[in-house]
């Protein structure tokens, strides 16, 4: 009797912890589908919506299910705060499975962990995912080698950019180019009250950009964020300095999921003349967004392909929605898909991509050039904002993946919210 009596107690209490647990879950306050139209290549799809257009409860009393069949699975999530707040979540698929996956926003106590992090460590934030390593922005201001002119210092970049399998991606301060910094966003010929200025090629000592401050930095179960704030200063020929341009720059990187060899970064630059001085970017054949990639590839173990089908003989001076570049590297592969997004300034942009025969090796350089066969003028008290994403990735991508990956980016997949009656 008393074994019997256990094993009841045992089902009682089974049975109650269901009972508790899908009462937690009772509330539903929304439904959410989102409606996946192409072909996804076993991409995961992050994904967002308007948070305050469905409720205004507390962030620790929301849960997130989605629903397969009649199976409801608890799932990550992010509330990025802000006015209005927005809910955050990646949706997972197989290979090719355009279609229709269902959520339910409810109301219930969910614990989430913070499993993509910042971490700031001697000048450096380091964003990771546990051990695993995805980008690195230097803050500090970072000096050439001994014997090189230190006009070539420079703050506010990215390296290393690693791979998911952590090779490193990107090269700073190459012999060829001291100036080259991983990735970064400068401008080369700039009319800034009645001089030309070169922010780029900073060793002519006629600006540069440096890290301000950090105006914000976000972890998460979905991504982690920052926004840091860089100043384009101008050296005046009689000595001083002056800020010409504030450029704000937020980047999000998304979690990589398990077992899947690729994850997400988010670019949005948003510059706006310092002062009542406009600022004009002039025509020139490279500026902007540019990615100096690792000493590994070359003309031989690695290749470029556009939207337009161009290679990498003739990408540069074309224009372009999305620019892969990858190859071979510590025996394995990998690379990354450049996406423009379709409100940037002179969309479809113009690439400047290195030649094949580059300081005989074929060093490869990539750059979205919005400003390569045209100016642009930013005028006082306007904000200006380019947006751009990386698909990063070990392994091959083609066009066609490149293509679903970039149609995800342009035009995010619809989601159909139906709230239900309080």
């Amino acid at each position: 009797m008393k074994k019997i009596s256990v094993m009841f107690q045992k089902k009682l209490l089974i049975a109650v912890l269901c009972i508790v647990t899908l009462s937690s879950y009772s509330q539903k306050l929304a439904t959410l589908e989102v409606e996946l139209t192409k072909v996804t290549f076993g991409l995961d799809i992050p994904v967002s919506i308007n948070l305050d257009e469905i409720t205004y409860l507390p962030d620790s009393i929301l849960n997130l299910l989605e629903i397969k069949g009649n199976k409801r699975t608890a799932i990550p999530f992010q509330i990025e705060k802000g006015d209005p707040r927005r809910l955050y979540w990646i949706v997972k698929t197989e290979e090719g499975s355009p279609g229709k996956h269902l959520f339910e926003l409810v109301k219930g106590r969910a614990t989430q962990s913070l499993v993509v992090q910042a971490t700031t460590n001697d000048g450096t934030l380091t964003i990771h995912k546990g051990e695993q390593n995805l980008l690195q922005y230097y803050f500090k201001t970072v000096y050439p080698p001994k014997g090189v002119d230190s006009a070539y210092r420079r703050s506010g970049f990215i390296h290393p950019l690693w791979s998911p399998h952590g090779q490193v991606l990107t090269r700073i301060q190459p012999p060829d180019h001291r100036h080259h910094y991983g990735i970064w966003n400068p401008w080369t010929h700039v009319e800034y009250e009645g001089d030309t200025i070169d922010f780029w090629n900073i060793n002519s000592k006629q600006g540069t950009v440096r890290f301000a401050k950090f105006v914000s930095i976000e972890d998460g179960s979905v991504f982690s964020e920052f926004d840091a704030l860089h100043e384009h200063v101008v050296f005046k020929k009689g000595g001083g300095e002056k800020v010409a341009m504030n450029e704000l720059q937020s980047i999000k990187v998304y979690r990589p999921q398990d077992n899947k060899d690729f994850f997400v970064v988010d670019f949005t630059f948003q510059m706006t003349p310092a002062y009542e001085s406009p600022v004009k970017l002039l025509e020139y054949r490279y500026a902007g967004f540019g990615w100096r990639t690792t000493e590994k590839w070359d003309n031989k173990n690695s290749m470029v392909l556009t939207s337009e089908g161009k290679t990498r003989k003739e990408a540069d001076g074309s224009k372009a929605r999305w620019c892969i570049v990858q190859g071979a590297i510590d025996d394995d592969y990998a690379g990354v898909v450049m996406m423009s997004f379709p409100t940037n300034y002179n969309y479809p942009e113009p690439l400047r991509i290195w030649p094949e025969n580059q300081y005989n090796r074929g060093d490869m350089f990539a750059n979205f050039c919005p400003t390569k066969d045209m100016d642009w003028l930013l005028k006082p008290r306007q904000n200006y904002i380019l947006k751009y994403r990386l698909l990063v990735y070990n392994g091959h991508v083609d066009k066609d993946k490149a293509e679903s990956a970039w149609q995800y980016f342009a035009y995010p997949p619809k989601v159909t919210v139906k709230i239900e009656k309080q």
